[in-house]
């Protein structure tokens, strides 16, 4: 065979192995479109004595990368106002409440586009700052528990920045809500 045409034919050769392994590279990313839930996932838990809400689960349908899993969720604050000499007055006014977090999950932990989570939404400040649903901010307003009532989970990928995601990592590859059961969690 003549030399002109073997350099031919391993630059052809060449050119599609090229295309076939960028083609194999952008199914695996396409994956992570069909992110989902798995059966029975996510489980919520409400820790009664440090007012947050955790979710943990299992996801399917992931393709390579980091993943940033947020955690958002809604509730009614239960709070007690106690006056400047210790005593304890009728409870607040029980105003909504939101809490969020965010957790990262390794893309090394990730097998076969499955993979598991777990996150927790951040305390909130009690005794609040100011007292704002007591009679004036003197008296002392703690929140004794928090009755949740819905929350939203997020998940990118890929991604690794727990502080921004939905600015730096773009659109979520699922993105769902959860208001019927397992909601509402009582405290």
């Amino acid at each position: 065979m003549n030399t002109k045409i073997r350099k031919t034919l391993r630059s052809a050769a060449f050119t599609m192995l090229t295309l076939l392994l960028l083609v194999s590279i952008s199914t695996t990313d396409a994956l992570a479109a069909s992110a989902h839930f798995k059966h029975g996932s996510p489980v919520f838990t409400s820790n009664k004595s440090a007012l947050t809400l955790s979710a943990a689960g299992a996801l399917a349908g992931l393709g390579n990368g980091d993943i940033v899993v947020a955690l958002d969720a809604n509730g009614t604050a239960n709070l007690l106002c106690t006056n400047p000499g210790g005593s304890s007055k009728v409870p607040g006014q029980n105003p909504n409440f939101t809490a969020s977090g965010t957790g990262i999950v390794p893309a090394g932990s990730v097998k076969n586009g499955n993979a598991s989570f777990s996150v927790t939404t951040s305390p909130p400040a009690s005794p609040v700052p100011g007292a704002p649903d007591c009679p004036n901010s003197s008296w002392t307003e703690t929140i004794t528990s928090i009755t949740w009532t819905s929350a939203r989970i997020r998940v990118w990928q890929p991604c690794s920045d727990t502080v921004d995601p939905a600015t730096t990592c773009g659109a979520p590859v699922l993105d769902q809500t959860f208001t019927g059961s397992p909601f509402p969690l009582d405290p």
